[in-house]
């Protein structure tokens, strides 16, 4: 696996257990070795790592290899643990020539490096003064021995060590410091100093602000994000940089991949600090820890330059990036962008020619052809669709090298790339020819740009009738004039051409919506004769109410994903239908009819808003569902008490597939929720909170983000018999998964689409890598990093505005959906203030005398006054 892919992490740490199992130490040393050149290692494998090696480490040769291999481990993350071992590991050498001031040195770099460490940092304190006392037991003299001037210097000098050490501690805010007060008092044989105690003071009151958020961090789940954030800006107000640096330190230690916490490490350390070891350490280890952000990269590029570091280095660093496997096309661009900017600024454009010029415009060329090949061929874009390079190379030519020729070469290229369309890619080429060029060449740039643009071509006519007017002959302006006025005449032509066209697909539209209007008026009135010659005569207000109440509504669309709101206001007031009709028509009844005037018979039901908060909508459901409120009982009995489920029927007693379940309890409506999408009969059940979207028109429930999550993958072109632990194989293969959800429609059937989320960015886009292309039982799927396109809602028709046919053909809903349903009011109550006059087919229009003037609102009326006004007429 790793010959295939060597920055997969977890086979690293995979193929080193199995080593350490089987004590192949060679091939051991050897794959730590390999791992540790991609990546920082964690506290643990380095410190199985060091143990292993000490254990071998026998002669002295051997041991300068282990303190070589110390040296790494302290500079991937600053970990009390492991300097620990390395000051005690020394100590072995203790023996050896200087030996002990080599000792004494690593404990310093190590109480530099961690002896602030709230929680840890008393362990190496303790450890650096254990050892400066066995020095001092090894100085005293044999007993009743006087010793001598040189030992009792020797002496003194000692314990001046050891008092110094408790001084400095102590003026450290650490926890347990009360004991190593004590500590010193005991040993101490003389009386602390005031100073001392004013110190120790000081820290104590210092230690009471850092225990709450020491505290926090210890009682917080990973990754503690937040509570390491909060204790970054407590001591970013204190101002202290050596704290600064190590609580960052400490939050990197267990958050390495988090490519924003580096992103402020090093802006704190290039903007405060400035020290040129410390800062290229860290954007070094966060680029290898977070190799496919972009913006590390660039930071790391920028702090080479700014430290002065060598031109070679800063290039082999440059092509480390271009090979770090960035997850979007624009994000070569950007690193190519900065690397071209420090080349550039190498440049002394002084002198006609130079190494350093060369240098830059072969940079130039490349990058071009890098992301004409290379990225393009990946991402099917070469992320610069602007041409920003070229123009960026252009303007350096022209401004800089006076080489304007080579300035309209490119953008002659530009051009050629599909952005001659574009008025502002030609007003960008004028004004650099305005300031570096001449009148001619500016003069040519805009009647072409008059010709070729296509989305803002009076933009460019003004331009050009401007130049003309300031600077050209009379010649030039009658020609301007004419190429204009041709120009415009042409666009203004094509604009009425296409509002024509537009016009004939809108009135194709209504008279095919006529047409279908007059198509189900003849099936209701054969239906209507059938029933006639039957013998099933119906009552005379049954007839009236029967044109058009009647109507079978056709449940409403919902896109994917919409399982929020409840119904809109017609529906809210019965939510058995619009009407609740008592009267039996005369005649024997079918089982059938009497089961369909069953649901007739239900009293009218009022949405009381005031119980939302304990009832859920329940959504697609099967129209076919036998006594669905027997069903959803059961099913939601597991949440709590239920109270009520209210199913929806349409007037001829038909379930409409959706319903509302009260409970006794808020809590057991919250628990509801986890049943959406439960498979109930075939087809995935939506559960979500009843809100009124006529009342709360920007509540959504969509349980799954919408915005670019770079650890989640999105997978198309799957078999629709793909099953989720088949996709898990192919997939844990690259990283840890997570979760898999396999996208379906309403009717659960599957779409060939998934989503995949992996443990963090870097194995996410180790798989789009791998896995793009791949064949699965013969289909080949398409991976990329998870990134929806924004949802484009249909634009709401003004009231009044659509004809009359197709105003109720396609209305809004309260969930913000599109309704293919006929509307259930009369067309007469739609124009209350116009003079009508009675069609053909029944439908009321609007006289020519008042289509021009808006119609009026029409006056809110219940289903009784329809009704009513119906029979009346």
């Amino acid at each position: 696996k790793l010959s295939i892919n060597a920055f997969d992490y977890n086979c690293h740490l995979d193929l080193i257990k199995l080593l350490r199992q089987e004590g192949e130490l060679v091939k051991l040393r050897r794959a730590r070795q390999k791992m540790s050149e991609l990546f920082p290692l964690t506290e643990e494998i380095w410190l199985d790592w060091l143990k292993d090696e000490i254990k071998m480490a026998s002669e002295i040769s051997e041991r300068e290899k282990v303190y070589e291999l110390f040296e790494r481990a302290v500079k991937d993350y600053i970990c009390p643990e492991i300097w620990l071992e390395y000051a005690q590991y020394s100590i072995g050498g203790i023996g050896q020539e200087g030996g002990i001031e080599k000792v004494r040195s690593i404990f310093e770099r190590a109480l530099t490096a961690v002896g602030l460490h709230v929680t840890k940092g008393t362990a190496l304190w303790e450890a650096y003064r254990e050892f400066e006392n066995a020095i001092l037991e090894t100085a005293q003299p044999a007993p009743g021995s006087i010793p001598s001037p040189e030992q009792q210097q020797v002496l003194c000098s000692q314990l001046e060590k050891i008092h110094t050490l408790f001084r400095r501690q102590l003026g450290i805010p650490l926890l347990d410091m009360e004991a190593s007060y004590a500590e010193y008092e005991e040993w101490s044989e003389e009386p602390i100093p005031e100073t001392t105690i004013k110190n120790y003071k000081k820290a104590l009151q210092q230690l009471e602000k850092c225990k709450p958020y020491e505290e926090a961090l210890l009682g917080a789940e990973t990754p503690k994000l937040a509570e390491y954030q909060a204790y970054i800006d407590f001591e970013m107000k204190a101002g202290d940089p050596a704290r600064i640096q190590l609580i960052y330190e400490r939050a990197l230690a267990e958050n390495c991949l988090v490519p924003d916490l580096w992103a402020r490490y090093n802006q704190y350390l290039d903007r405060q600090l400035k020290v040129k070891e410390l800062v290229l350490s860290a954007h070094d280890r966060a680029v290898r820890n977070c190799p496919w952000t972009v913006g590390l990269w660039i930071r790391y590029l920028l702090a080479m330059e700014r430290h002065r570091v060598e031109h070679s280095i800063i290039s082999e660093m440059f092509e480390k990036a271009l090979n770090a496997g960035f997850i979007q096309a624009t994000d070569y661009v950007e690193i190519w962008q900065a690397y071209l900017d420090y080349l550039r600024r190498r440049v002394d454009f002084t002198q006609d020619s130079s190494k350093e010029l060369e240098e830059l415009r072969s940079a130039f060329a490349r990058a071009v052809e890098y992301l004409k090949q290379e990225v393009e061929e990946r991402f099917s874009e070469s992320g610069d669709p602007s041409c920003t390079i070229m123009q960026n190379w252009a303007r350096v030519e022209a401004r800089l090298c006076n080489n304007m020729q080579k300035a309209r070469e490119l953008w002659d290229n530009i051009m050629t790339k599909g952005n001659a369309k574009y008025a502002n890619m030609w007003l960008e080429y004028y004004n650099l020819e305005r300031a570096h060029g001449d009148t001619q060449h500016c003069r040519k740039a805009l009647h072409r740009a008059v010709q070729c643009t296509s989305d803002y071509p009076e933009h460019v006519c003004e331009v050009l009738l401007t130049l003309e007017r300031i600077e050209g002959t009379l010649e030039d302006w009658d020609a301007a004039v004419q190429k204009t006025e041709n120009r415009l005449a042409r666009v203004n032509e094509q604009r009425a051409k296409a509002a024509e066209k537009e016009a004939a697909l809108a009135k194709q539209e209504e008279e095919r919506a006529e047409q279908r209007k007059q198509a189900r008026a003849e099936k209701k009135a054969s239906k209507k004769a059938k029933k006639t010659r039957t013998g099933d005569k119906r009552k005379a207000d049954e007839d009236d109410e029967g044109e058009w109440g009647q109507e079978e509504e056709l449940p409403s669309k919902r896109h994917k994903g919409e399982g929020d709101g409840v119904l809109p206001e017609e529906d809210m007031e019965v939510e058995t239908g619009l009407f609740g009709r008592s009267e039996k028509p005369d005649g024997p009844t079918t089982p059938k009819e009497k089961a369909s005037t069953s649901r007739k018979d239900i009293p009218k039901v009022l949405h009381d808003s005031s119980k939302d908060k304990v009832t859920v909508f329940v959504s697609n459901l099967s129209y076919t569902m036998a006594e669905p409120e027997a069903k959803l009982r059961e099913l939601f009995g597991s949440c709590g008490e239920v109270v009520e489920i209210r199913a929806v029927f349409n007037n001829k007693g038909t379930f409409r597939g959706y319903c509302y379940v009260q409970f006794q309890e808020e809590e057991a409506a919250r628990q509801a929720l986890a049943l959406d999408r439960t498979a109930v009969e075939g087809r995935p059940m939506f559960v979500s909170p009843c809100v009124d979207k006529n009342k709360n028109p920007d509540f959504k429930v969509f349980r799954y983000s919408t915005t670019l999550e770079k650890h989640k993958l999105f997978i198309s072109g799957l078999p629709f018999s793909c099953t989720k632990e088949e996709l898990e194989e192919v997939c844990k293969a690259h990283g840890n998964v997570k979760d898999i959800r396999l996208v379906t429609n309403r009717a659960g059937k599957p779409k060939g689409l998934a989503y995949v989320e992996y443990e963090n960015e870097a194995q996410a886009s180790q798989a789009v890598l791998k896995m793009d292309g791949l064949t699965v039982k013969d289909h080949v799927i398409k991976v990329m990093i998870s990134n929806p396109p924004l949802r484009k809602l249909p634009e709401r028709p003004e009231p009044g505005r659509a004809s009359l046919a197709l105003a109720p053909f396609f209305s809004y809903g309260a969930r913000g959906k599109g309704r293919t349903q006929l509307s259930m009011m009369p067309r007469a109550l739609q124009r209350q203030s116009n003079p009508v006059a009675k069609a053909e087919n029944g439908m009321v229009q609007n006289s020519p005398a008042a289509s021009s003037d808006p119609p009026a609102e029409p006056k809110k009326m219940s289903n009784a006054d329809f009704a009513k006004m119906l029979l009346k007429k």
